[in-house]
């Protein structure tokens, strides 16, 4: 747990949860005292402490700020990076998001579900309830984030993955079958798929078209695309931040149209990805020393076509 929380945060603790559930519908005698639960807890607060405080101590509380308060508790009462809903109405619409996109992320097991589930209403034992437990648990908690993306409730398919395996009735001939046919269909996407499907993405062709201009000491902001993948990009190239911004009291990974002049013109060398219709409202003719480069692509994250471009300026 300790370990999980270092690596990954609060949300490695959701196994607790699932604990807390078995013991109330099918409550185990001693539970504390078994599990030594007070001792295992106080081990592993001791054991983030040992990371956690000296990481404060040097970020001055923003790993608690920003890793913990953005990164946590602002995904789970709003939306980043465009994943999610963005008001009461379309969140509560939301909710079976996950219900839904198993079928594809946990595919092509995920055919199978809806009979176990069937077999599961009518019969379980204990382990059937654990796994359930734990599997719900999580789809309940990252429903109820306003952050979504697919992947999230990927620490659930283990435990699906062991429900299949106790009641789907096939041989192993078509398990392996189907192992085989799904580990190929995948490696395939990854490395042939994306391959092919990269030069449609806006950030990789932006970032192609700069790359002969990046400075390592560059600093770098973005306006209304603060998607990841032009971080991991350009950052590869650049030793600067995404600069942030402040809004109703809190960092946002993005520039306002009427601050790129006044960031583009600081002293040192700056980039700045915008949409290209506001590039070429604040410069219909480019100043001295500054080069533009602009693509469409695609952002998967918003499911939306842009035209975005990139403004350069070396010192």
């Amino acid at each position: 747990l300790a370990l999980g929380f270092l690596a990954k945060g609060p949300v490695a603790w959701v196994p607790l949860g699932t604990v807390a559930v078995c013991q109330f519908l099918r409550p185990v005698p001693h539970f504390a005292r078994r599990f030594l639960f007070v001792r295992g807890m106080l081990l592993t607060l001791a054991l983030v402490a040992l990371w956690g405080v000296p990481a404060l101590v040097r970020t001055h509380g923003e790993f608690l700020a920003v890793g913990l308060g953005r990164h946590v508790v602002g995904r789970s009462f709003g939306t980043m990076q465009g994943h999610g809903a963005r008001s009461v109405l379309v969140a509560l619409g939301s909710l079976p998001y996950y219900f839904l996109t198993v079928f594809v992320s946990f595919a092509p097991w995920s055919a199978k579900l809806p009979s176990v589930v069937r077999r599961l209403w009518q019969k379980r034992d204990a382990l059937d309830l654990y796994l359930l437990a734990g599997a719900a648990v999580i789809f309940v908690i990252f429903s109820s984030v306003h952050t979504k993306l697919p992947h999230y409730i990927l620490p659930a398919f283990p435990l699906l993955a062991f429900l299949l395996a106790r009641h789907w009735e096939a041989t192993s001939r078509t398990l392996w079958k189907w192992s085989l046919t799904t580990a190929s269909l995948g490696l395939a996407i990854a490395l042939i798929g994306f391959p092919l499907l990269a030069p449609l993405f806006f950030a990789t062709a932006l970032f192609q078209k700069a790359k002969p201009y990046l400075q390592p000491e560059m600093d770098f902001a973005a306006y209304d695309c603060d998607t990841p993948s032009l971080v991991w990009l350009f950052r590869s190239r650049v030793h600067g931040f995404l600069f942030y911004n402040q809004k109703d009291g809190r960092d946002v990974a993005t520039i306002q149209p009427d601050q790129v002049p006044t960031f583009l013109a600081a002293p040192g060398s700056h980039f700045v990805v915008l949409p290209t219709r506001a590039a070429d409202g604040l410069y219909p003719t480019l100043p001295k020393g500054y080069r533009k480069f602009s693509t469409s692509g695609f952002i998967v994250a918003n499911g939306r076509w842009v035209n975005l471009t990139l403004i350069l300026k070396n010192q």
